[in-house]
């Protein structure tokens, strides 16, 4: 008899394989995908060789860390699906880490932003636009802004601490000198934190621009030479501008009136000059001194709106420096400008030192020609100084720096006014530690060059600092403080008020659209943070200043963070980009004098001008320093346009769309009136404003 036996293995082996087949695509339909595009920058250097690690964290979940290789070749835009067993939620941030390999160098990485399409079909946009080049593991939140009352997600609460903590030991404060604003605690030029470095392309133009620079002035034995200019024809045939057509009309006419009176306007420094109804008391300039047409006097001129000053205080009493053992000479002088009816505005009389009396005579277009030149050339050199140390070094640079160092501090990336500011903070730490290293140091370029170069250099700035108030800072109170409204050739203001008014506008849409009243600006307290670290850092919290310890309103911070936004781009550029236009033909802005300022009149002649003069190496190296600091590098960016999207939302990026249209038509406006300019005024045209003080 024949029995038939059932295979029990083969119908077990059956049942599991079933089974798991069974589980398996029952875990395939529970599971949920997350469609992940990472877009990284496409500057030199940008991309990653080694792996990067990324996790998505959600309300309800987290994924696994998915590894993602960047292909060689294509590497801008890369896409990968995350599986997860179910929807993580709605999505707070993410976590990269850059994993190092060590047959594979630990290279630099620059991604911009991170989109996620989760199931929902939801899109989550999480900006970055940061260096990164460790293994530790970074974490960026979702775009959407949120003050810190917003937070209602314990993994966001944390992730903002964690944000700051890093942020406060990365950047700490540091005071560089007694008396002057504090800066970015630092060890070494290369030693920033990779945000707040320059790019590959900015480092390699900057010193093409610099190398060039010294070759040149090498080549034409201008390199360390102490010698003296034997006339102003030699200087001449030293100077050839390089694409600057004001350079070459300074070249031109810098000895005459117009363009003296012309440069207080639109030249490197417009807010020294004031209107006056009255003559200080240590200027004793009289009627029989000075002609006007039409039989009128110096009272009369001045009831009339046409009289203007420009006091050198600042300057006053402080030991001009010491260059190659010899004495350098600074003068603290007063000018009187008279507006004539064709509207130029020409010098009616100098005082050299700020204490009238018997060897301080004043000088007067009447006098000679070399003593009126001379004299002028006394002032010229003064603007020098206070132009470089007030109008530039402390009112943009350093204060810029207070503004950067105070909101990476405080506000993290997630905060609205972070996204804001950021564009406007681009390069500053960087170009400011520079500028301490090789400019106000003690070997740096002022200090071997500059009759207010040296210790001299800090006992202005401090006295400047006390002098500086928040009026000064916003151009609407400057303007009305200094009552220069309506002066006519003022293309300074009237480029730069319109510039004030569309970034106030700008300002004030983002402002109201997170703050609908006085207590969410009263209750954010990171944003009182930011506040109360500028007033103590910045202005030394001297109430004098007028700047504000907190903010009270949305009225407060829309004003505060304008002048912010205008001082980081408008006003540096106002007082930078002109350099090398008004002070490459060094005669038109001395750094120094050699010579003691003239006690008599009638003395002076080509030769006493050419003696006190600068020597030719300090000319070469004027002409290499305004020409690179003048010159923009081609990562350049332009006023109100962000390639960083920061903001994410609709409302803040149509406001930024508004404002980069209204910025757009003030450009054509300016390019067509300079056009029919003399000297066309194009240092607030908008495409030639960069965000930033990154220069």
């Amino acid at each position: 008899m024949t029995t038939t036996c059932i295979p029990v293995k083969s119908h077990l082996w059956n049942s599991v394989k079933y089974a798991l087949i069974r589980k398996k695509n029952l875990s395939e339909r529970t599971m949920v995908n997350y469609r992940v595009t990472i877009y990284t920058g496409n500057g030199l250097l940008a991309n990653s060789i080694t792996p990067v690690h990324i996790k998505l964290v959600g309300t309800e979940g987290e994924s696994v860390f998915t590894c993602v290789w960047f292909p060689l070749f294509s590497c801008w835009e890369t896409t990968l699906t995350i599986s997860c067993t179910k929807s993580l939620g709605k999505l707070i941030l993410i976590e990269l880490v850059k994993k190092k390999y060590y047959i594979i160098p630990n290279d630099f990485w620059f991604p911009n932003k991170v989109v996620v399409t989760s199931p929902e079909n939801d899109e989550y946009t999480f900006p970055i636009y940061s260096w990164i080049r460790d293994s530790d593991i970074h974490t960026f939140r979702e775009g959407k802004a949120l003050r810190i009352f917003d937070e209602t997600s314990p993994a966001g609460s944390v992730a903002r601490k964690q944000e700051m903590d890093l942020r406060r030991r990365k950047y700490n404060w540091k005071s560089y000198q007694v008396g002057l604003p504090f800066c970015m605690k630092e060890e070494g030029e290369y030693k920033l934190p990779l945000k707040a470095l320059f790019s590959p392309t900015k480092f390699i133009e900057l010193g093409f621009t610099f190398v060039t620079g010294f070759v040149r002035r090498w080549s034409e034995g201008l390199y360390d030479n102490r010698g003296n200019w034997k006339s102003i024809g030699a200087i001449a045939n030293f100077f050839h501008p390089k694409q600057s057509s004001v350079a070459e009309l300074v070249k031109q006419h810098w000895q005459e009136d117009w363009l003296f009176g012309y440069q207080f306007l639109n030249g490197t420094n417009p807010n020294l000059i004031k209107r006056i109804k009255t003559l200080p008391d240590n200027f004793p300039v009289t009627d029989d001194l000075i002609c006007f047409p039409d039989n009128s006097n110096l009272h009369q001129e001045m009831e009339k709106g046409n009289i203007y000053l420009c006091d050198f205080k600042n300057l006053d009493g402080v030991p001009a420096n010491i260059i190659d053992g010899d004495q350098q000479y600074m003068m603290a002088p007063l000018v009187l400008l008279h507006k004539r009816p064709d509207n130029n505005l020409v010098p009616i009389a100098i005082q050299l030192k700020q204490i009238p009396g018997e060897g301080n005579p004043i000088f007067l277009p009447t006098d000679s020609h070399h003593d009126w030149l001379l004299a002028k050339t006394f002032v010229r050199s003064a603007y020098f100084a206070e132009h470089q140390l007030i109008a530039h070094l402390l009112r943009t640079h350093l204060l810029a720096e207070v503004f950067v160092v105070s909101l990476l501090r405080n506000l993290p990336m997630v905060h609205p006014l972070y996204k804001l500011l950021i564009p406007h903070t681009r390069y500053t730490m960087q170009i400011n530690l520079l500028a301490r290293e090789r400019l106000i140091g003690p070997n740096s370029v002022l200090s071997k060059d500059a009759a207010a170069g040296g210790p001299t250099l800090f006992k202005i700035v401090k006295r400047a600092l006390s002098d500086t108030t928040y009026r000064s800072l916003c151009l609407p109170d400057s303007i009305a403080d200094r009552d220069m409204k309506d002066v006519p050739n003022f293309y300074y203001l009237q480029d730069g008020g319109q510039l004030w008014g569309f970034i106030h506008g700008f300002v004030e849409g983002i402002i109201l659209h997170y703050y609908k009243d006085d207590d969410e600006v009263q209750q954010d307290t990171e944003l009182q943070a930011w506040i109360a670290d500028i007033f103590k850092y910045g202005f030394l919290s001297k109430p004098e200043s007028g700047i504000p310890e907190r903010f009270n309103t949305p009225g407060d911070l829309i004003k505060f963070v304008t002048m912010v936004i205008f001082t980081c781009s408008a006003q540096h550029a106002a007082v930078n980009s002109g350099q090398y236009d008004y002070g490459g033909w060094m005669p038109n802005a001395p750094s120094t004098l050699r010579q003691p300022p003239p006690s008599e009149k009638w003395k002076a002649t080509h030769v006493t001008l050419c003696e006190t003069l600068p020597n030719k190496g300090v000319t070469g190296d004027g002409l290499g320093t305004t020409f690179l600091l003048s010159r923009p590098t081609t990562d350049f960016i332009p006023l109100g346009q962000f390639p960083e999207e920061h903001f994410t939302e609709e409302s803040p990026r149509q406001l930024q769309d508004v404002f980069l249209n209204e910025l757009q038509c003030l450009s054509s406006k300016i390019q067509t009136r300079n056009k029919g300019l003399r000297i066309p005024y194009t240092y607030l045209d908008p495409n030639k404003v960069e965000n930033s003080v990154a220069i």
